[in-house]
């Protein structure tokens, strides 16, 4: 809400004239405030501020006897403020301030009604030392580590062989040249997308994220490098600052810090996806050595050479202790000697065979020696005869006979037919030692 009006016009105190609005937002071109009842109204607002405390650069400092002016600039942006400063303020410093110096001031705002002018008044001013640099830094570090920030797990590979190289540095600075050059030495091939930015001081920061978010969005970019040579420990402070340090953190693309040398340790360096120790260390560990890698292959494919023909070479050996078997130097003495086998159980059989054919030759020829011994054609070789009736049956006796009956008569070499004449009488025969017909 606008301040309201206290006091007449022209005059400063007492009773406003009811005519007046008693706000800024009431007034009109018919109805104005006189300026003395702005300035009153401003300079009551400005009092009523209470005292800040602020950080930044000095970039300009004049001494004018009791009251001296400074103009401090903010550490990341390209923004000023002018500052009075009177002589027994500086009087309670132990080391004088100087154009340069990083400082922290407790300002008090003024307002001068009578030429309408705001002024800042420092009534303390403290040095930022390297002490209290450190400190903040160590501070800073260990809550972005709190968040995870650092965690190894969040980094990402940094692609073998880059085909477009981001890089963010000076302009002209040898940062730039010392990781072009090696970059380029190393592959000859590969290409840039360079960004020069401020590397110190104030708008540093500013401008090294906005690169970056430059660099991030372009698909064909596949690794970034922020790069800066050597300084002091405020020379590198923007690659510790807090916002640049999220911009990293969230960043699709690959990060490689290469700040300085290898004593100097910026936040960046925690948070980056690869820390290089100097810039020349980047480029030589973002792209690799074509001549190495070709001098790599020459010796795998010597390697492999040499594997593979080991493996040939005893393989080879392998076959020839094979194809040195006799079975293999000499297919045919398998079947050789199975031939000799097969012969030999052949005459093995045929042998047996034989002896049992011999033997039961012998067997049947004492058979049939029995058998004709039993055999009647034995004893019809002797002179005898078998006689049959009609029916086949043998006549045994002369009593079963009659006259005229026909006869079959069988003798050794043949058999006849006969006709009963004449029966004769029996009679008994005597044993002799010698068979008779």
């Amino acid at each position: 809400m606008a301040p309201r009006i206290s006091g007449t016009p022209g005059t400063v105190g007492g009773e406003p004239p009811s005519s007046l609005p008693a706000t800024a937002l009431e007034t009109t071109p018919e109805n104005p405030w006189p300026v003395s009842l702005l300035s009153k109204n401003i300079k009551r607002y400005i009092e009523r501020m209470s005292v800040v405390w602020v950080e930044g650069q000095i970039i300009e400092f004049n001494s004018r006897g009791r009251a001296s002016y400074l103009t401090i600039r903010d550490l990341n942006d390209q923004i000023s403020l002018p500052v009075q400063v009177f002589s027994d303020v500086l009087d309670r410093l132990e080391t004088p301030v100087k154009a340069g110096d990083h400082v922290v001031v407790q300002l008090k705002a003024n307002f001068w009604m009578k030429i309408g002018r705001l002024s800042m008044q420092a009534r303390d001013i403290r040095p930022v030392g390297l002490g209290e640099l450190l400190a903040r830094l160590e501070r800073l570090k260990r809550l972005l580590a709190a968040e995870g920030l650092f965690d190894p797990a969040l980094k990402k590979p940094i692609p073998f062989l880059p085909t477009k190289i981001g890089l963010i540095t000076g302009r002209n600075s040898d940062a730039e040249k010392d990781v072009i050059r090696n970059a380029t030495l190393r592959w000859p091939s590969v290409e840039f997308d360079v960004i020069n930015t401020a590397v110190q001081g104030t708008g540093a920061v500013t401008q090294i994220i906005a690169a970056l978010d430059q660099l991030d969005a372009r698909p064909d970019v596949d690794v970034i490098i922020i790069a800066r040579g050597g300084g002091s420990l405020e020379d590198l402070l923007p690659f510790s600052n807090e916002s640049l340090i999220r911009a990293v953190a969230a960043a699709k693309t690959p990060i490689v810090s290469a700040i300085g040398h290898e004593a100097d340790r910026p936040i960046l360096d925690e948070v980056a996806d690869l820390r290089a120790s100097t810039p020349t260390d980047a480029a030589k560990r973002v792209v690799p050595d074509f001549y190495q890698e070709v001098m790599d292959i020459m010796q795998a494919r010597a390697v492999m050479t040499g594997i593979l023909e080991r493996f040939i070479t005893n393989e080879q050996k392998g076959l020839d202790s094979v194809r040195s078997r006799p079975v293999l130097a000499n297919p045919h003495t398998i079947i050789a000697t199975r031939a000799e086998e097969i012969a030999d159980w052949r005459a093995r059989a045929a042998s047996l065979t034989k002896r049992i054919l011999q033997h039961g030759d012998a067997t049947v020829e004492h058979l049939r020696t029995q058998i004709r011994a039993l055999s009647p054609l034995n004893t019809l070789a002797r002179g005898y005869a078998i006689v049959q009736d009609t029916s086949g049956t043998a006549v045994r006796n002369t009593q079963d006979l009659s006259t005229g009956d026909k006869l079959t008569v069988t003798v050794e070499q043949g058999t006849f037919d006969a006709t009963v004449t004449k029966i004769h009488p029996h009679r008994q025969t005597t044993p002799q030692t010698k068979d008779t017909p």
